[in-house]
Order: C-alpha cells, then structure tokens, then sequence
C-alpha cells in the first residue's frame, strides 16, 4: 500500500471546513466551513513547487453550510441550514434564493443539511443529520428540474457522496455505520439499488470521499487523521496520513486535477488535542500520483 503525508496549506483554520469541491471551469477551489457558515473561494498555487491555495473570497451566509456546488449558470449551489439555496455573486449584495427544502418531522429533532455532491447527469444529492446526531434523524434528498426527492432514509449522518467513472456506480457513508457503501446508479433516473458494503474502516469514521479517474475512493477518516484509498474492488491502495484527527473530506484539483486538497476540523478535539494539533482545522494538500475526475454543474438551466 502507497503511504503518502499531507501538507498544510496557507488559509488559516476554520472551526469544521469541508466539502472541497474544485470548479473546472473557473479554475478554483471552494469550500465551506459548516458552522460559521462561510463559502470559500481559493487558487491553487504552485510556489517553490509546492501546491498551496490563496484565498480570494469568502461569504458568509445567515446558515450553517453544508456544502457548496457550482452551477451551470455561474451561479452557487448552497445545501444550508435546511434548504439548498442557489446563490448569486453577481449582485451588489449576494443574493440567495431558496430552491427547495425537505418536509422534515414534526418530531422537535433541530437538523440541517450536510455533505453534497452533483451526478453526472448535473443532479444534486443532499443529506441531512441532526445536530445532535440522532440515529436515523436524517435522510439523502435528490434535487432536479422534478423537484426534491427522498433517497434514503433513517440515515444518521449523510456523508461521502462519489461517482464510479462511468456514473453506475455511486458510493456513500453514512458515517457511524464506520463504512462505505457502495449502490448501482441508474445514471437516467437517478435512482438507487442494490446497496452493499464497499469498505469497513478499521479505526476513525467515513467522513466526505471523492473517486479518481481510475475508479479508485479516497475516503476522509473522521477521527482517524488520515485519508484512506480503496481500489475498486475494496482493497487497500494508500494512506494519506494528515496531522489532524478530524479529517473531514478530500478532492482532486488543479488543472491537471492531480492535486489532492483535504479539509479538515478543530470541532470537537479536546484541548489537549488541540494543542498538539496546531493545524487542526487548515486544508492539506499532496499529489498521490492519481487525477481525478472533473466535477459536474448542476444543471440549473
């Protein structure tokens, strides 16, 4: 198995950062840092041949966010609080519109959205958790042109969301369950069968997860410190390990999207831990030796 180290990037720590997710046609980075609900836009930067990132913009929306997602209009995708919002920059003030949001319980249970990635036919997947991460509270959404659809439900903590290569394949954490799953993805309808293990983590929890061009699943190990890779077929292929314990999600990005860039989390260490981990909270990067696959807009027009 390939053993690989992070590095730090420049942007100072946030409090949970997550959801990297690298726009292809603008050639940048975003991110978000859930609980302050701030949307983070950064350039990859190669000085002393070193990847590293320089942010350039930062907006703070009234919500937790959960994730961000560009759109096929230029516009932003926002899964926050408990709604996706679409967001537009190119007003004197960022205007956010609600395009939808689940009918959750009348069962006093506060939630909000969580991790969010777009299929390849330009759909949303979204899930849900409760803050105080209630067993079963949440549930995975599948926003399109028809409107919000349940997935999944009686989810914990709706994580990890990626794409097989071809788009048949999608993989899934629903985090305290400590592994990976894998469903058929009918690429036509967006729906979902056949779901079985795919990878059971033997210390930490599934956080966010991204697929290279290979098929390959770079897993985020939430209390782990580390991002763990998965052949297709489930077998162990490298170990990234971070100097933070709370890994939270991981992307490819750059031109050539061969850049791996891991967010990470201060939420929830222990002062001790905190201490020891003075990096806690920043994004790393590494180059594993693999490239991604280009993410998808979703497709709002």
């Amino acid at each position: 198995m390939q053993h690989l180290r992070a590095q730090p990037c420049s942007p100072l720590p946030g409090r949970l950062t997550e959801g990297p997710v690298w726009d292809t046609r603008r050639q940048e980075l975003l991110w978000v840092d859930i609980p302050d609900g701030l949307v983070h836009r950064a350039a990859l930067t190669h000085g002393d041949a070193k990847p590293d990132l320089a942010v350039f913009s930062a907006l703070r929306l009234d919500r937790p966010v959960g994730a961000v997602q560009p759109c096929a209009s230029g516009a932003l995708l926002a899964a926050a609080g408990t709604s996706v919002l679409r967001l537009r920059e190119d007003r004197p003030v960022t205007e956010a519109v609600e395009l939808a949001a689940p009918v959750l319980p009348e069962d006093g249970v506060p939630r909000r959205m969580n991790d969010a990635a777009v299929d390849p036919a330009g759909r949303l997947l979204a899930g849900t958790m409760a803050y105080d991460e209630s067993p079963g509270a949440g549930a995975l959404y599948r926003l399109d042109g028809d409107g919000l659809t349940t997935l999944l439900e009686s989810v914990t903590i709706s994580n990890g969301l990626g794409w097989s290569p071809d788009g048949t394949l999608l993989y899934y954490a629903d985090s305290p369950t400590g592994r990976v799953d894998v469903f058929a993805y009918d690429i036509a309808t967006g729906t979902l069968s056949d779901r079985r293990p795919f990878a059971v983590l033997d210390r930490g929890v599934p956080d966010g997860l991204t697929v290279d061009a290979e098929g390959r699943v770079w897993v985020a190990v939430w209390g782990g410190g580390e991002v763990l890779a998965f052949t297709p077929e489930g077998t162990p292929h490298a170990r990234v390990a971070v100097p933070a314990s709370h890994v939270t999600s991981c992307a490819f990005a750059g031109p050539d999207l061969d850049v791996l860039v891991i967010t990470t989390a201060t939420e929830g260490l222990p002062a001790d831990r905190r201490l020891a981990e003075p990096d806690a909270g920043r994004l790393f990067v590494c180059r594993p030796g693999g490239r991604g696959l280009p993410s998808v807009p979703y497709a709002d027009h």
